[in-house]
């Protein structure tokens, strides 16, 4: 396609648009997120002499069309939504102006890079929404899908509320705290039990968790008290116990009797073994005693949508004379909206979110909009709200300051909080309201008709 622009339009510019079209199963919002990373990769876009060399061998590319890709690189803008952002279907959450050869050249990273970033923020969001603000550490590192993705997996939930990881490379790249426990396999290292307890003990004084459902749970306990005990006669505390199995509920309730009686209330119980938001929020309904959890697989692969429907798709296109037209796609089921867009965001006058308006960019924009029951989401300027893409690119300058990823983590909580709580069930059914602005749907009315007609 890039190698065809080239030839036929290669002074066209284009806008494209990325966006979700269908919400996963039981979600109401998706997390925007992997912005860092696209960045990144725009300002480091080049392609050497060993790639111009491979792509020669392919004998697929014309001499002048490699010759023009030695000196390849973006040269456009794009807007984007701050990751950490709340967003829905329809939305464009990343919108890229450029020449249309350029903006065709990055749609495959785009995709993928949003895609798995903004899928497991997601899930995480979830995670953290089902967790009710006990503690959560992502386990997930040997199920993702490759080392790089298990890096990106423990961002992605860090950004949406986790308190840390088990991905030691991920703590040392983004700052995430970093935690771990002993695994089955140290246990029976040992000929006994607590053995391997009294030997981690010594070797972590200050945070041991004991893992305790190697053999005999009950006994495990027994064991990891007797440790407890002794740590706390050399002035040092047990941090905590971690059931990977069995009945959560009765043998988190067990772990807690037992180890209170044993004046060691201060010891947390850690639970984990193939969690996620559905089976947190039914352990904490059935009264499970559990202070942490571990989330692993379900977490890390958003096993029940492992992909997002997402695309990438042009809006507008220059003609001859240099004029933006508007385009769109006809497909039954996939119909898209045309022109430059932008999302507004309405709130109340207590600062909750109560409506997105979806409308064309040059719609007037009043943010100090008062969305009161029934009010209309036009006045005297046009659509009112506020604006969700930024323009994080100029003329192929990123010129967006990335903030911390703590500053990230922040801005995600407090932009979720703004939203009702309907939104945020795990069982979820609450649609947020999403509105097409009237000049938007006028120009898509319109533009099918003379599609149509011009096929």
């Amino acid at each position: 396609m890039a190698e065809g622009y080239f030839h036929y339009k290669r002074d066209a510019l284009a806008t494209f648009d990325l966006f979700v079209r269908e919400l996963p199963a039981n979600r109401a919002y998706l997390v925007a997120c992997g912005l860092e990373d696209i960045l990144a990769y725009i300002r480091e876009l080049r392609f050497t002499r060993d790639d111009i060399n491979y792509l020669k061998k392919q004998r697929l590319f014309s001499t002048d069309f490699l010759k023009y890709l030695t000196h390849f690189r973006f040269r456009g803008d794009i807007w984007a939504m701050p990751e950490g952002t709340v967003f829905f279907t329809n939305e464009p959450m990343i919108r890229v102006t450029a020449s249309i050869l350029e903006a065709q050249i990055i749609e495959s990273f785009l995709l993928n890079t949003i895609n798995l970033q903004t899928m497991i923020a997601a899930k995480a969001s979830r995670v953290v929404c089902a967790g009710r603000g006990k503690g959560l550490y992502d386990f997930s590192l040997r199920r993702t899908h490759g080392s790089e993705a298990g890096i990106k997996v423990a961002r992605a939930a860090y950004i949406a509320g986790f308190n840390g990881t088990s991905c030691v490379l991920a703590g040392k790249l983004y700052g995430i705290p970093v935690v771990g426990t002993m695994a089955h396999a140290f246990v029976m290292s040992f000929k006994h039990e607590l053995d391997s307890f009294l030997a981690y003990s010594e070797t972590f004084p200050v945070r041991t968790t004991l893992l305790v459902d190697t053999y005999d749970i009950k006994k495990g306990i027994k064991n990891a008290i007797t440790a407890g005990l002794y740590l706390k006669e050399k002035g040092r505390r047990l941090q905590g116990v971690r059931l990977d199995s069995g009945d959560i509920v009765s043998l988190s309730r067990l772990a807690r009797r037992m180890l209170d009686k044993a004046g060691l209330d201060y010891v947390k119980i850690f639970a984990s073994g193939n969690l996620d938001e559905f089976k947190i929020r039914d352990l904490l309904q059935r009264g499970a005693r559990v202070d942490n959890f571990g989330v692993g697989t379900h977490m890390g692969t958003s096993i029940d949508a492992p992909s997002l429907d997402i695309i990438y798709k042009i809006s507008e296109v220059t003609d001859e004379d240099g004029r933006f037209l508007p385009t769109m796609k006809l497909s039954k089921g996939k119909v898209t909206y045309p022109g430059r867009k932008q999302v507004f965001r309405v709130q109340d006058k207590y600062g909750r979110f109560v409506k997105d308006i979806l409308g064309l960019e040059k719609d007037k924009i009043n943010p100090a909009l008062s969305a009161r029951a029934g009010g209309s989401l036009l006045g005297k300027g046009g659509v009112k709200g506020r604006p969700l893409l930024i323009k994080v690119v100029d003329k192929g300058k990123v010129i967006y300051q990335l903030p911390s990823l703590d500053k990230i983590r922040l801005f995600t909580r407090s932009n979720l909080a703004r939203f009702t709580a309907a939104l945020k069930e795990v069982y979820s059914r609450y649609k947020y309201p999403v509105i097409v602005s009237p000049r938007l749907k006028k120009l898509r009315r319109s533009l099918a008709s003379q599609l149509e007609k011009r096929q």
